[in-house]
């Protein structure tokens, strides 16, 4: 690849949009405008030698996709810079992220406390998949910041949790849980997904780790899966690298491409959404047969100051409930003609699903109720649409709840 000292790749003085414009892009001898798209499996070398050198880490450049690959390190390269870590790694999907960022560094004997409120996946990758390990496992709630205290011992290792949580939209206080971790000498890691780079900095307000299922926003059509773990270099160089090259959950360069150019929007594409959702958010407070909305940017929400304290914005996500359960929350899905029914979120297209009942369905009916999660609770992702024809959809459908 040829660098272009008159172009750098990398300016602390740019602002956020012109950082994840320009960010880590490396171009080769042909001078192309758009990132390169190296869909390839392997390289070549000159000489054994250099082959050797390379294995060794004592010549710069690429051995195998899985490994790195020149597109795949762009796209790393970029979401650090934008993030203010030291190190990125991505990986396949999201949850890959988890996994790599918890499993490699975690041994037996070691301790993990995670909030209870957590994706379904997460949820299970704490609870179940650690313990085989013989890893311990304490689940705590994570508003409660004496909660993470008591559930410290010696052998804890390490913090997790997300923030805003899925589905309900409860928020852990990042930079309090982050201190009673660094006062103990445990390491924390913070999901970000929900929030994006854009609301919430995880590694500004004292995190070790902050991981992505860039498949949400990042890409935000839609179109790939992917995920990146960002922190220290020694973090990522020894313990997420080494798992990524050795157990294999690699991106692939296309999917690191189309990632690549999601960053490039993502900064209007959050602005609208959030402009959107605290907009349907109030609608739907004032419709007949909604009986709560949850939302970070509303002053009714539980945790309004802690929100506002640690994010610009009340993001794209809204949870609310309906009457009648899940019957209720039924009729009201079914009867949309515009927002799409659909586990996903992040996307430019408005998506709904029913927690209880997907996302969420191995949770015992304790659990859910735990969390927050009824079965008339409704998970809504803002994607670009006109807000006047959500609105109108939203409305119709709330409509059938009651009638």
């Amino acid at each position: 690849m040829a660098d272009d000292e008159q172009f750098p790749s990398n300016n602390p003085a740019w602002r956020p949009a012109t950082a994840l414009v320009h960010g880590g892009i490396t171009r080769s001898d042909w001078g192309e405008t758009s990132e390169a798209l190296h869909l390839t499996q392997g390289f070549v070398y000159k000489s054994a030698e250099q082959a050797e050198a390379r294995f060794k880490q004592e010549d710069p450049g690429f051995q195998y996709t899985r490994f790195g690959n020149p597109t795949i390190s762009m796209f790393e390269d970029r979401l650090k810079i934008f993030e203010g870590a030291e190190e990125c790694r991505a990986t396949a999907t999201g949850m890959a992220a988890v996994t790599a960022s918890m499993l490699s560094y975690l041994r037996t004997g070691d301790h993990v406390v995670a909030a209870r409120a957590l994706f379904g996946s997460c949820r299970y990758i704490v609870e179940t998949l650690c313990p085989r390990f013989g890893i311990e496992a304490t689940l705590v709630d994570g508003k409660d910041l004496d909660a993470w205290r008591n559930a410290v011992r010696p052998n804890t290792k390490m913090f997790f949790f997300e923030t805003p949580s899925n589905p309900a939209l409860e928020l852990v206080d990042i930079a309090a849980v982050c201190k009673i971790a660094r006062d103990n000498g445990i390491l924390t890691i913070v999901d970000n997904v929900f929030a994006t780079p854009m609301l919430q900095r995880p590694l500004a307000l004292g995190a070790d780790i902050v991981v992505y299922s860039t498949t949400k926003h990042i890409d935000g059509q839609g179109r790939c899966l992917g995920g990146a773990v960002l922190g220290k270099t020694e973090f990522i160089t020894k313990y997420v690298q080494e798992w990524v090259r050795q157990t294999g959950p690699s991106i692939s360069p296309f999917n690191a491409w189309v990632m690549l150019k999601g960053l490039e929007t993502l900064p209007i594409r959050v602005k609208a959404q959030c402009e959107t959702s605290a907009k349907i958010a109030d609608l739907l407070a004032g419709l007949k047969g909604v009986t709560r909305v949850i939302y970070p940017g509303r002053a009714d929400h539980p945790q309004a100051a802690l929100a506002a304290k640690q994010m610009p914005g009340g993001g794209q996500m809204i949870a609310f409930e309906v009457e009648g359960g899940k019957q209720g929350a039924f009729r009201c899905l079914n009867a949309l003609r515009l927002i799409r029914l659909s586990n996903n979120l992040g996307d430019a297209k408005s998506l709904v699903t029913h927690p209880a009942t997907t996302t969420h369905f191995k949770l015992t009916p304790d659990q859910r109720s735990e969390l927050g999660i009824s079965d008339g609770m409704i998970r809504l992702s803002i994607g670009l649409e006109a807000v006047e024809d959500l609105a109108d959809d939203l409305t119709n459908a709330v409509k059938r709840v009651t009638g």
